[in-house]
């Protein structure tokens, strides 16, 4: 796992200072993906690999003053550049891993992930660790501002079949990892994937889980 954490701090640190500028026409479809979650005032969310903390203004205004917005993500260079945009007023941002998260189980109402599937060293037990954090009947956002179609173009490849992102694949993994999933959308314009926290009765793997304190 260390050498994948590896590979994703040199990633994003290294394009961590420019990153917003690279892609400044995301702000709708963050809004957009927010909207989704079906946030409500008081309710606390976690943006999982929150990057340059993009999501956190809409999060915060989805939950109100009396909610509470974290965002968490492994690149310190990234928080920096969150805290230098002032996206830190939205939300406490805290530089730890979603593979072992700082919170205790069923803290949250919810989770919103931008882009973060693709970069999971251990997709089901990382998304499992979400959902530990998650009250049952909590939800989960998968986002992305552009589909799949569009972000391989982006990146001169082709999607392949086992895509984590492709519909029966991520269907599978979440149920696998303590989720239901209620919504998939894939066009050129943005991916999401919804999906609800399960009740501990019919979590696979919950009794191996260990909650933290």
């Amino acid at each position: 796992m260390a050498d994948d954490h590896t590979h994703v701090q040199e990633f994003f640190g290294a394009r961590a200072a420019d990153w917003d500028t690279r892609f400044p026409d995301d702000g709708p479809a963050y809004a957009a993906g927010v909207a989704e979650l079906g946030l409500g005032p008081g309710d606390a969310v976690l943006d999982a690999g929150c990057g340059t903390g993009r999501a956190l203004p809409f999060l915060r205004s989805a939950v109100g003053p009396d909610g509470t917005v974290l965002g968490i993500d492994l690149t310190p260079g990234m928080l920096d550049a969150a805290r230098r945009a002032g996206r830190h007023t939205s939300g406490s941002l805290l530089l730890a891993d979603v593979a072992v998260l700082p919170l205790r189980g069923r803290a949250l109402d919810a989770v919103f992930a931008a882009g973060l599937i693709a970069h999971l060293p251990q997709p089901q037990e990382n998304l499992r660790e979400l959902a530990r954090v998650v009250r049952p009947g909590g939800r989960l956002a998968l986002f992305h501002p552009i589909g799949r179609a569009a972000l391989a173009a982006r990146q001169g490849r082709q999607i392949t079949p086992d895509d984590l992102r492709a519909e029966p694949n991520l269907r599978a993994l979440l149920a696998g990892s303590g989720w239901r999933m209620t919504s998939y959308t894939d066009e050129d314009a943005r991916f999401l994937a919804l999906a609800v926290r399960l009740g501990e009765g019919t979590q696979p793997g919950a009794a191996a889980v260990a909650p933290r304190r």
